[in-house]
């Protein structure tokens, strides 16, 4: 019996749906990519992927918050890679998201460390500071680095931004690590007076 106009597009979307959830996650990935039943895959594909994403980033970051932003953040990333077409082996699709997993949550460690060491320079009671919920004025302060002299701006961008420490800058910079931390204290101060000064002005 023949299906009515109203009835074939209802028949194909069931079959469409059928199809997607019986995919394998490297035909879910080749569907993306094609454009073909695109937002049935990726929706599925979230739905397989997103809890194992936001596990992994408990397991390893230990907050709800910051497990669901890696959630987000990974599975925004693949999406967008097959879209472009910029996966080749869309059967290893799961390596893929296991490694964009772990590369994203080292670089969410790294910004919690950055953000950590510069509550500790600029404490929560500094006038650019004055609200804990805030955060940091990350802007302010890049603008504020921009003001310092160039081996001061080093020392600052290498222990906040590289991790690096004072061992290790000295090594770097070929002085000793004395000198590194009076150059670092010095330069916070610096820092400290400049952004006060655009809290001021704001």
């Amino acid at each position: 019996m023949a299906l009515t106009a109203v009835a074939t597009p209802r028949y194909r979307q069931r079959r469409m749906t059928t199809t997607i959830t019986g995919a394998t996650d490297g035909d879910l990935a080749r569907a993306i990519a094609a454009g073909a039943a695109a937002d049935a895959a990726e929706t599925e594909l979230y739905h397989r992927f997103a809890p194992r994403v936001r596990l992994y980033g408990l397991r390893h970051l230990r907050d709800e918050d910051a497990a669901r932003d890696l959630m987000q953040q990974v599975l925004m990333v693949t999406i967008e890679k097959l879209r472009a077409g910029a996966i080749r082996d869309m059967d290893m699709i799961g390596s893929f998201i296991l490694g964009t997993s772990r590369m994203l949550a080292v670089n969410l460690k790294r910004r919690d460390r950055r953000r950590q060491a510069l509550l500790e320079a600029f404490p929560p009671e500094h006038p650019a500071l004055r609200a804990a919920a805030a955060g940091i004025d990350e802007h302010g302060l890049e603008g504020c680095l921009s003001t310092l002299a160039e081996r001061e701006r080093t020392i600052m961008l290498l222990t906040f931004y590289g991790d690096r420490s004072s061992r290790e800058i000295a090594q770097t910079l070929g002085i000793s690590e004395g000198n590194v931390r009076v150059i670092r204290s010095r330069a916070v101060d610096r820092l400290r007076a400049c952004m006060g000064a655009a809290e001021r002005a704001s």
